[in-house]
């Protein structure tokens, strides 16, 4: 591209940010974090953004890091596409459907509600 294409075309804006969910079709939504500074009171705070983005080769994971770049509309809600992963994020655990298979065998049972003891009979309660 020469210089004159640039200033027809443009600046793009480039951001970086994490995959939150790679489940669409060539689309991954990535969440931007800002830091600014509160007008008022001067506290940082962290400001963030989601944007879906077009991923060609369905290449990026939930996790990774990456780089996307601003480019025309691609449909309703996608106007960046992929420029780069950064780095790789953690393996996702794979999903468990009973969540109580994860619990330690050696945990103590859950405490008895309702005032009952083991038989089923309820227990009187004393106000001294």
């Amino acid at each position: 591209m020469t210089n004159v294409d640039n200033q027809k075309q443009g600046i793009r804006k480039e951001r970086g940010g994490i995959v939150l969910s790679d489940k669409m079709q060539k689309t991954i939504v990535v969440q931007i974090i800002r830091r600014v500074q509160h007008p008022l009171y001067k506290k940082v705070i962290n400001k963030y953004a989601k944007f879906k983005v077009h991923d060609e080769k369905n290449a990026a994971k939930t996790g990774d890091t990456v780089r996307i770049v601003e480019t025309r509309p691609l449909s309703k809600e996608k106007h960046w596409r992929l420029m780069e992963i950064v780095s790789r994020g953690k393996e996702k655990l794979p999903d468990v459907a009973d969540p109580s298979s994860l619990a330690p065998s050696h945990e103590k049972a859950p405490k008895n509600l309702n005032n009952q003891n083991p038989q089923g009979e309820k227990k009187e309660l004393s106000h001294d």
